[in-house]
């Protein structure tokens, strides 16, 4: 085997720099909570908006609790 000599810090190849980091993550498209979504309304779930006579409590009440 040959020994080949050091080379030199001139010689040596340069070291790639280390990439810039950023100090914290980004939300690229915004916060996508801070919007409230047409499903997260009552009206999205069918409920009317107004409030809710005796009328309809009657028609809710389980089939076990009788008249």
């Amino acid at each position: 085997m040959t020994e080949q000599p050091e080379p030199t810090p001139e010689q040596q190849p340069a070291k790639p720099a280390e990439p810039v980091r950023p100090a914290g993550t980004k939300i690229v498209f915004g916060d996508p909570l801070a919007r409230q979504t047409s499903d997260d309304t009552d009206a999205a779930w069918g409920e009317s908006s107004g409030g809710r006579g005796l009328d309809w409590y009657l028609s809710q009440r389980p089939p076990h609790h009788g008249d």
